[in-house]
């Protein structure tokens, strides 16, 4: 029986980590995000300077 209330206690504090990483991730996105970093990695696909020839 004190094996089931360890494991019950783990499953309880992992809930809580998984939440507050969850949270973190959220933070990091909507609240600390800096637009410019956002949008120059998202033009970087766009950045090919080369022309590629297929001829």
């Amino acid at each position: 029986m004190a094996i089931q209330h360890m494991f019950d206690g783990a499953s309880r504090v992992m809930t809580v980590v998984s939440f507050v990483c969850f949270l973190g991730i959220l933070a990091w996105t909507f609240v600390l995000r800096k637009e410019q970093d956002f949008a120059a990695t998202a033009a970087i696909p766009f950045d090919d300077d080369v022309e590629d020839d297929y001829v």
